[in-house]
């Protein structure tokens, strides 16, 4: 599936990965990237609004939909770099940014590397890896058991995954959404998943390393999100016991935190609220 009026292209990342990017639109630039288990179509209603005055650019991240799948460089610095590389072949040196979940860690720290580049940065129903780690705490923990899994050595995780894909990428599509998928989009989903187990294991277990000491030297140098931060969340911290804004406004400055009563996959439960959201943070 593609976001209608949208054009594509395979542009080149940091180190030769091919993205699949949709462009559309004209104005001034805004990058979406995606969370998990989605590709690129999950904006397709906000990215469709903000076309309307924005050149809007959605890529599938490195491996995931239909962007190359290497077996290595899952970092959250590499994938911000391919970020930055497709929105310059583009022709965009400075843009705004918006990332869910998976998409918000890579657009998190996208704007830590490259404060010069990124004007703007939103990041949908997520904490920062340090902090989400810390906040998960005994039976708490249990709500996010993939963040554990995928963080083991490679072999079991990608083969347990593969032995029943649909059921492990399709329990987090229902669980996590107030409504259901469309039947065509969640499909869409699913068969993207089944073809990236081993590359979306690969990402995940990045955050449980390589991202944990990128993002402890940032902490350790006091470097902070220098641009305007829109932050859009549920109210997990009630839940499990920490202050989202606080966490938040240690990175981020600038911040405006944002608790919102949509479910996780909000920008496509409530595309018109959110796009509202986004070009509210432009405006600052």
């Amino acid at each position: 599936m593609k976001i209608s009026g949208f054009d594509y292209q395979r542009l080149e990342g940091a180190d030769g990965v091919r993205l699949n990017v949709a462009v559309g639109g004209t104005g001034s630039p805004i990058v979406l990237l995606h969370g998990f288990p989605q590709t690129h179509l999950m904006w397709r209603e906000v990215a469709r609004d903000l076309a309307a005055d924005h050149t809007v650019i959605c890529p599938d991240l490195r491996g995931y939909g239909d962007s190359d799948k290497p077996v290595e460089g899952y970092s959250k610095r590499v994938m911000a770099a391919d970020i930055v590389a497709i929105a310059g072949a583009l022709g965009h040196e400075r843009f705004a940014l918006a990332g869910h979940d998976r998409g918000a860690l890579v657009a998190f720290r996208a704007g830590l590397d490259h404060p010069g580049t990124v004007t703007h940065l939103a990041c949908l129903d997520v904490l920062p890896t340090l902090d989400m780690w810390n906040a998960l705490q005994g039976v708490n923990a249990a709500v996010a058991f993939h963040l554990y899994l995928m963080a083991l050595p490679p072999g079991l995780p990608e083969e347990l995954i593969a032995a029943s894909p649909d059921a492990f990428f399709g329990y987090f599509l229902d669980l996590w959404a107030k409504s259901p998928f469309p039947a065509d989009v969640r499909a869409e989903y699913l068969d993207a998943c089944r073809k990236a187990v081993p590359s979306i294991v690969a990402d995940y277990r990045a955050t449980a390393g390589i991202d944990v000491q990128e993002d402890q030297a940032d902490l350790a140098t006091g470097n902070q999100l220098q641009m305007p931060v829109t932050v859009l969340q549920q109210d997990w911290g009630a839940q499990l016991g920490f202050d989202a804004a606080s966490l938040w406004q240690a990175w981020a400055p600038k911040l405006e935190h944002l608790t919102v009563d949509y479910g996780h996959f909000m920008a496509e439960e409530a595309p018109a609220e959110i796009a509202a959201i986004l070009r509210g943070l432009l405006k600052r």
